[in-house]
């Protein structure tokens, strides 16, 4: 029994070797793959937790070329060749359009489906992915983990002052002294239970799944 071995030392020449596997498919559509250069690594801009893949435009980069950044979130072979071919279909416009009519016109060509922020694969356009995975063989990358992020403050319990309004956001470690004096009224002013999604009267579970607030696999792509 032969043993699987990697077929590319680094990420980048995966993805280069990935493009070179969608090119075909591209061409199937009508479009040529301008120069391209592509890395691992995260967005200039936008959120790294949430932004997998980015494109620049040819006037952003030195050389004169696309370049594409791939999140290092990510190391599903699959996944990778999906957001690969959504930040593609953004270097064959250059850019120009974002998220635009142009963009959209692209990707539904080239296979994608979805919100255009969002355009993934279809289903018909991922077997060839998964075919293509595997003649590239593993990725050679571990994804990296972000840590849970921080409470903002909209999270945290507040008090605030019954007569004058003012108000202030209390520290975990100070909460259970209790709500402190208003310096205006000299009055101990009032907390609050700080409202989230579950302790309001429009709570819906099921609205998460129906635009009330983004799955957390519907990852949007940013452009810059």
């Amino acid at each position: 029994m032969n043993q699987l071995t990697p077929n590319h030392s680094t990420r980048e020449a995966w993805l280069q070797d990935g493009i070179r596997h969608l090119e075909p498919i591209f061409a199937k559509a009508g479009y040529v793959i301008p120069p391209v250069r592509v890395s691992c690594g995260f967005p200039a801009s936008s959120s790294p937790r949430t932004t997998l893949g980015q494109c620049w435009p040819r006037e952003r980069s030195g050389g004169g070329v696309n370049e594409i950044f791939i999140s290092p979130k990510i190391d599903d072979p699959v996944q990778l060749l999906d957001t690969l071919v959504h930040e593609l279909c953004h270097a064959v416009d250059d850019c120009f359009s974002g998220h635009g009519e142009d963009f959209k016109g692209i990707a539904q060509t080239v296979g994608l489906e979805g919100p255009a922020r969002m355009a993934h694969a279809t289903e018909e356009l991922t077997v060839k992915l998964m075919m293509i995975s595997q003649e590239l063989g593993p990725y050679p990358h571990q994804a990296i983990v972000f840590p849970p992020p921080r409470p903002s403050n909209a999270s945290r319990s507040k008090a605030k002052c019954g007569q004058c309004g003012y108000e202030v956001t209390l520290l975990k470690k100070w909460a259970s002294y209790g709500a402190p004096i208003c310096p205006k009224d000299n009055i101990r002013m009032q907390e609050d239970i700080p409202e989230t999604i579950e302790n309001t009267t429009e709570y819906d579970s099921e609205s998460l799944g129906k635009g009330g607030k983004a799955p957390p696999d519907e990852i949007r792509r940013a452009i810059s």
